[in-house]
Order: structure tokens, then sequence, then C-alpha cells
């Protein structure tokens, strides 16, 4: 048909613009704060200062009554942030997020709501197989903290937890060197005339670092070993002159181990941490020295260490302090609990922001890498290899 023949003209026929509506992707979240009922943990999630900028954004937050005591933090606190408090479990494990320390337990997981998410450590070495099966039976949507990684590709979460126990164990064993009952009565640090404290730390990691900087602002001797020439240039590099750094081979870390007053072990290893001093060498070591077993949650990098508790936090084995306790944070638990609560809160609000999790996960890539279960689904190939479940790759159904 000629352009004379047809009753609309080429301006008529060209596409024109169309206004569409943009909604306001922000999402108001429900929050459960649950009350930590394990005996060794004292910390909460959220800090009243997080509660009340998340209820400055229209989020709401439900606490269990009691929940921030064991960290100093009041009901009264919270509810003046802009909390609800109940003494209801059950409705705050209800709300569509559910934030806990450690990892909810069976009957816990049970009150959950279906399709819910759970923000919590995951604990990967003491879990079960009923634990991931409650989790999939219910669709739960959970990340772990130790999975959650930064723009930089570190753990921001498991960073702070080390700092703060690699900062706690020289003042752990500050308290126990000092007693003149179980230890030497030493003081930790260097006095005018009298030979300093010396201090042997194995791993050069963050728990390792913090640790020696402690000791070294302290005035101690201290002796840094570790497999890693890389890890011991940087610790280097960043403590000077005064860190000894060496590397980690048997007959150099005896030499030192039976000189010291206090020894750290912070080597985690990838499964379970490395058994790096056996129990002859411990023998030997100098009565009333100390031992602060970091990795005893792993396993502990010493033959003689135990697990022990924060009401009975030392054992004495050839006359020897050992200090086993596996969550030394909860010991400093408002100081543990505002470190936590920093990181998370700018995550809920991204959250928030995108619309909820199933948008945020695509453009956060730290919430995607703390993903493990989406849905029901096993979304993290470690969780999947360690208890043989069938794995979905997350790139699949969320962009």
């Amino acid at each position: 048909m000629s352009d004379k023949m047809s009753p609309f003209s080429k301006l008529d026929l060209l596409p024109l613009e169309e206004r569409l509506e943009i909604s306001n992707a922000q999402q108001s979240l429900t929050i459960g704060i649950p009350k930590e009922y394990e005996s060794n943990e004292n910390r909460v999630c959220l800090t009243p200062e997080a509660v009340h900028t998340l209820s400055c954004h229209n989020h709401n937050v439900i606490i269990e009554a009691g929940a921030g005591l064991a960290s100093n933090f009041t009901d009264e606190d919270y509810s003046l942030a802009g909390a609800e408090i109940t003494t209801n479990r059950t409705k705050v494990f209800g709300s569509s997020i559910v934030m806990k320390v450690n990892p909810p337990t069976l009957e816990e997981i049970k009150w959950l709501s279906e399709k819910s998410i759970l923000i919590s450590a995951l604990q990967l070495k003491t879990q079960k197989s009923k634990y991931f099966e409650a989790l999939s039976s219910r669709k739960v949507t959970a990340l772990a903290y130790e999975f959650i990684k930064d723009d930089s590709g570190a753990l921001p979460i498991v960073r702070q937890l080390s700092e703060i126990a690699g900062n706690a164990s020289m003042l752990i064993a500050a308290e126990f060197l000092s007693d003149n009952e179980i230890g030497k009565g030493l003081l930790l640090g260097n006095i005018c005339g009298v030979p300093p404290t010396e201090v042997v730390i194995i791993g050069a990691g963050t728990a390792g670092y913090f640790a020696a900087q402690s000791a070294i602002r302290l005035g101690a001797s201290v002796k840094i070993f570790d497999h890693s020439p890389i890890k011991l240039r940087r610790i280097k590099s960043k403590l000077g002159h005064n860190a000894y750094t060496v590397a980690l081979q048997p007959k150099s870390l005896k030499e030192a181990l039976l000189t010291c007053d206090i020894a750290v072990g912070a080597v985690r290893g990838k499964n379970r941490a490395p058994n790096l001093v056996d129990e002859n060498t411990v023998r030997q070591m100098k009565p009333g020295s100390v031992i602060i077993d970091i990795s005893i949650d792993m396993g502990g990098n010493f033959e003689t260490s135990e697990l022990t508790s924060h009401e009975r936090p030392v054992i004495i084995k050839h006359d020897v302090i050992h200090y086993g306790v596996p969550n030394i944070p909860s010991r400093y638990a408002q100081t543990a609990s505002a470190a936590m609560s920093n990181i998370l809160t700018p995550y809920l609000l991204d959250l928030a922001h995108n619309g909820g999790l199933e948008q945020a996960v695509r453009f956060n890539n730290s919430l995607r890498t703390g993903l493990y279960c989406y849905h029901g689904m096993w979304t993290n190939s470690s969780v999947c290899d360690w208890f043989n479940l069938e794995y979905k790759d997350p790139n699949l159904f969320i962009f």
C-alpha cells in the first residue's frame, strides 16, 4: 500500500513514549531477636542503637524479654529504642527475619515461619544432619555469619570476633599468670630492671596478629610462628622490630615454648586445627606458665588442651595452666555484640532497600556468599560436601 493510500502518517506510526509507574522497592522488615539460652553465650545480635536505626527506617524489631541482659542491655533500653518486648518465644521466631548468635535448636526451628529468613552462625563442625533436614522442611532461607564476605573477599564478622579473641587472649593470660596460687605471680609486660614476659604465638592470622599487638604494647617479648612467609612478612611490617617472626618448625617452636611464660594457639586449619604441640613438650614447659588455645573449637593446637567453659575456664596439666573456652568473645559480651551489630545493621538496611532478600542477593555479593539455604535448597558447596546434601547453584535461580 502506498503512503498516499494509508490513513496514517509516518508520524502516527512511530512508537510513542510511555510513562510507567515506578514503585518504591523499600520493604518494611519484621526482625525477631530471641534470647540465647546456651550456657556460654552472652551476646545479642543487635544493640539498642542498631534497633533505633532500624526503627527510624520504619522496621519492626521484636525482642524476647531478657535477650540483651547478659550484654548489659536492658529491656527498657530496647523499648526506648523502638523495639517490641515480648515473653512469647513463638512470636519472636514467627518473624519474617530471625537473627540469632548461635544456630537455632531443632525445637526452635519448628517455631520458624515457613519461608522465613534465618541469620545466625552455622558452626558447621558441630551440626548434625537433622539440623539441615529441619531447615529444609520449613523451606527456610538461611545465611551464616561465617560465610558472609565483604567487597575485599574478607569475612568481616569472623575477623571482628578473631580480633576480640586475639586481644582478649593477653588479658586472660595476664589474669592467670599473675595468680599467686596457680600462676607465677608475674605481671604481663616489662618493668625496668626485670626481664620481660616471654610470649609465644602460634599463627600469624587475625587472632595471632592482635594477640601479638597487645603483648608488644604491654612490653612483652613476643615470638610469632607460622608456616606462611607471606603472613610472617605482613605481620612483621605491621608490628615493626619488636615482633620476632619465626618459620614454624618443630625444633625452634619447642625451644621457644620451654622458656616462655605464655603460649597462644591461633592456627585453625581447614577442617580441624592442626595439633602442633605434643604432650611431652607441654610437660617440659615452665610450671605456672599459661596456654591460651584460641583454636580449641576446632580441636586445638596443643595435644593437652581440653574444652572448658566460662564457669570453669582453666584446667592444670603438668603444672601448666590451660585455657580452652571455645567462645572467648562471649566473655566480652557487650563489645562483641556491638561489633556484630555494626556489621549486620547495614546488611539489614540494604536488604530492605532492595525490596527483600531475593532482590538484595542479586546486587549484594556479601549477602549472596552468606547464603547456604534458599527456600529449603542447599546453596553452599562446603555444607553440601560435609553433609552429603544436593547442591544447587544459587546463580541459576537468583539471577
